[in-house]
């Protein structure tokens, strides 16, 4: 990229050229969707409905995010080769969960739950060590924070989840043979 960019709400966008504000504008959009269907998926009764709707959301948005992420990191490699493999991940992780509860094989729930979980995380992870140095308040924060905090909050709830989550317990004891 050649011109000086432009700032948006405080973060500046490294071109001004209109394809690539195209590309930003499509990938902000999606990202915003990624987070909010993610937090509906989590919290919604995992059961057909709600739950179900949101997590489609959630991977088709991040499909797109991962998309536009790859056009973006291409246009400014190398210096986004990082924010690229943290798309790359987070979209496998997300693509790993969504699979294993497609095919509903021994264990799925952990792997269809940590896979998803992973995939949100490294989401969080991306945006921050990206937008981090503009936002407020992160602004101040020491850079090592927009890599560990996602992981420090989301790897214990994940740990919870994969100990106490009703159905990740009803379907390890039905496994094991138990009640």
């Amino acid at each position: 990229m050649t011109d000086q960019g432009v700032v948006v709400l405080g973060i500046p966008v490294p071109s001004s050229a209109p394809g690539f504000l195209a590309i930003v504008a499509i990938h902000v959009v999606a990202g915003l969707l990624c987070v909010g269907t993610g937090v509906l998926a989590m919290l919604a009764p995992k059961q057909p409905g709600r739950h179900p709707i949101t997590g489609t959301l959630y991977y088709w948005s991040l499909f797109v995010v991962f998309l536009t992420m790859s056009m973006l990191t291409i246009l400014r490699w190398p210096d986004d080769n990082v924010l690229f493999a943290l798309g790359c991940g987070s979209f496998v992780a997300a693509t790993l969960g969504r699979r294993a509860r497609r095919r509903l094989r021994s264990g799925w729930a952990p792997r269809h739950v940590t896979g998803m979980a992973v995939s949100y995380i490294l989401l969080l992870t991306a945006f921050y060590v990206d937008n981090g140095p503009h936002l407020p308040l992160w602004r101040s924060l020491p850079r090592l924070t927009y890599w560990l905090l996602p992981s420090a909050i989301g790897l214990p709830l994940l740990g919870w989840v994969l100990l106490r989550h009703p159905l990740i317990v009803r379907l390890r004891k039905q496994e094991s043979g138990g009640t």
